[in-house]
């Protein structure tokens, strides 16, 4: 991530130099711009400090009122760059265009493979995987009955587990989305190759 070599990106919290975001992302200058007002938007939510917080990312992203919810705050972990428990502008624009259309198909799966490994180990253990895959639920609102969902689990951790040692590796990880592309599906934001072209709809959305 360009925005780790940049001691500019790391100190300004506003971090705003469109040209050089652009040329670390899939982004255009005037893109980075129309997101610059969409952060905006929604680093307002809440606290008027020019910052995303967790509350206002939760916000912004469910629809259940930002109640917590352990997808949703995985993923603002992982756009948590600097880890100091914000979301400055740099670090919004540079973890996002992950999710562009023609971010790197690697950049996808090692998004989600660190995603799914909730406690950092290196590796996700299948309690990790049911606690995904519920909290995705959650989101959509879909509602099963326990032993259905630990059939899910079963079934994907066994299959993504071709070395049955208890636990996923990032090779596995690949093998797993390589022969499950949808795993993929919510790791690409169409809208994102038009940011610039659909503003102000995009941010009023």
């Amino acid at each position: 991530m360009g925005c780790n070599s940049s001691k500019n990106c790391r100190t300004d919290p506003n971090y705003k130099d469109f040209a050089f975001l652009a040329s670390e992302t899939m982004f255009s200058a005037s893109e980075v711009e129309a997101l610059y007002v969409l952060y905006k938007k929604v680093c307002s939510c809440i606290v008027l400090d020019g910052l995303i917080r967790k509350e206002e990312f939760r916000q912004a992203l469910l629809r259940n009122s930002g109640k917590p919810n352990l997808f949703v705050d995985r993923v603002f972990d992982m756009f948590d760059l600097n880890h100091n428990g914000v979301l400055e502008f740099g670090e919004f624009v540079l973890s996002l265009s992950i999710f562009h259309p023609k971010s790197p198909i690697a950049d996808k799966i090692s998004f989600t493979f660190n995603m799914y490994d909730v406690h950092n180990k290196g590796y996700i253990e299948r309690e990790e995987v049911k606690k995904m895959v519920v909290a995705i639920l959650e989101e959509s609102d879909l509602e099963l009955p326990d032993d259905i969902v630990e059939a899910i689990v079963e079934n994907a951790f066994m299959e993504a587990d071709s070395k049955r040692d208890g636990k996923i590796d990032l090779e596995e990880w690949k093998g797993f989305v390589a022969n499950n592309p949808s795993l993929l599906k919510n790791m690409t934001l169409p809208y994102l190759m038009d940011v610039g072209v659909v503003y102000p709809s995009f941010v009023k959305k």
